[in-house]
């Protein structure tokens, strides 16, 4: 996520100057030659002293731990924003900073199950959602830095409440991880009796279990700071799996088709 901004940003020449703070050398020299960043360090306080604008770009529970420290290293004025996956426990953290940092929460609604440099994408922002959550104490002027910097990305900003988002995306966006775990593992139950059910697994079982296929230590951060809205996502998911176990059980034709239609009909007016 960090790399696709550094490249969309470099690309529209939206800032003055990109500074990438990164663990390892060869990160930076990577993401320099590339022309992602204009300079690069590992040593955090020299990289962002100077910075407008500091954007933490790292799993959730990182993102919470760097907020604790990183506030008596910005400038008076400095926006601090996020691009992590919930937003409670982040915003949270927030309140913690020092007056002198403009906090701004941010999660885009984007992204892809493979991490790294190399999988850094320019356009990986173009009109997606780019949620915003700014605190009480977030001035309109960085509130309106936050949606420039979102804007220059090509994505469409959009102003939720904490608890609101972490709700919402539990149902769109973790649900959809938990599911496609337990299919794999189902399947895998399965491939141990009988080894050719890999050997029949196509299209849509590869695009149905895709996401499992993500980073377990982020999506790790992510359930266990949005535990309370996934379990009542899995448990009105566990409903709905019921129901269709109910139907087949009863031989409930009728019932059957009309759940299914149901979701067709959902699916093809939301991505028509």
């Amino acid at each position: 996520m960090g790399g696709s901004l550094a490249a969309a940003l470099a690309s529209t020449r939206a800032c003055r100057r990109i500074v990438g703070v990164a663990r390892r050398r060869s990160t930076l020299a990577t993401a320099r030659a590339w022309r992602f960043i204009d300079e690069g360090t590992t040593d955090l306080a020299e990289g962002v002293g100077h910075a407008d604008v500091v954007v933490l770009c790292t799993p959730v529970n990182d993102i919470i731990a760097k907020i604790k420290g990183i506030g008596a290293l910005l400038k008076p004025g400095c926006v601090l924003m996020d691009v992590g996956s919930t937003k409670r426990a982040i915003c949270a953290a927030m309140e913690t900073l020092p007056e002198h940092v403009q906090p701004v929460g941010g999660h885009p609604m984007c992204g892809k199950e493979t991490s790294g440099l190399t999988m850094a994408e320019p356009s990986l922002y173009q009109d997606k959602v780019f949620v915003l959550t700014p605190l009480e104490r977030t001035s309109p002027q960085a509130l309106g830095l936050a949606y420039e910097l979102v804007q220059a990305v090509g994505a469409r900003p959009l102003l939720l409440d904490p608890a609101r988002h972490d709700r919402l995306v539990a149902i769109i966006s973790h649900l959809p991880y938990m599911m496609a775990v337990a299919l794999v593992n189902a399947a895998d139950a399965l491939a141990r009796q009988d080894p050719l059910a890999w050997t029949l697994a196509a299209g849509g079982f590869r695009d149905t279990s895709r996401v499992a296929g993500g980073s377990v230590p982020m999506m790790m951060d992510i359930l266990l700071t949005n535990r309370e809205p996934v379990l009542g996502t899995l448990c009105q998911a566990r409903e709905q799996i019921d129901k269709l176990i109910n139907c087949l059980e009863r031989g409930d034709d009728v019932e059957l088709q009309a759940l299914l239609e149901a979701a067709r009909r959902r699916r093809t007016e939301v991505y028509r």
